[in-house]
């Protein structure tokens, strides 16, 4: 399992890079500026939690796997998703009714957290 979080959290960073790219320099000058936040936020919120996932990947190379671990990954990946992927959505359509999806990206972005540490907490 670490060396699947590891790719997936590999492939995550390079979109996010690409995603990124292509609001700051294909976007900006399309979208409204509060659309562009919403785009930049995705962006930075799919960034961190790729790197959340490849320290899943590391952390899993450590020590033993547990379903703790593998949620945790699981639940960073959903986040992106569902979080980044609404608010590139909302800013690509203009339909603001996709907001209501991006808590619940949030909330996995939280359980990931927990899950996280409480796996490595356990695994001390």
């Amino acid at each position: 399992m670490a060396k699947l979080f590891i790719f997936i959290g590999s492939i995550v960073m390079a979109l996010s890079v690409v995603i990124g790219a292509f609001g700051a320099h294909g976007l900006e000058p399309r979208l409204t500026e509060r659309m562009m936040k919403n785009y930049q936020t995705g962006v930075q919120y799919h960034m961190i939690h790729g790197f959340a996932i490849l320290a899943v990947g590391i952390i899993a190379l450590k020590m033993p796997v547990s379903g703790m671990l593998n949620g945790a990954g699981w639940a960073f990946l959903v986040g992106i998703l569902l979080f980044s992927g609404s608010l590139y959505v909302m800013a690509l359509t203009g339909i603001t009714k996709l907001g209501a999806i991006t808590p619940i990206g949030g909330l996995a972005f939280i359980v990931g957290w927990i899950l996280l540490g409480i796996a490595v907490l356990r695994g001390l």
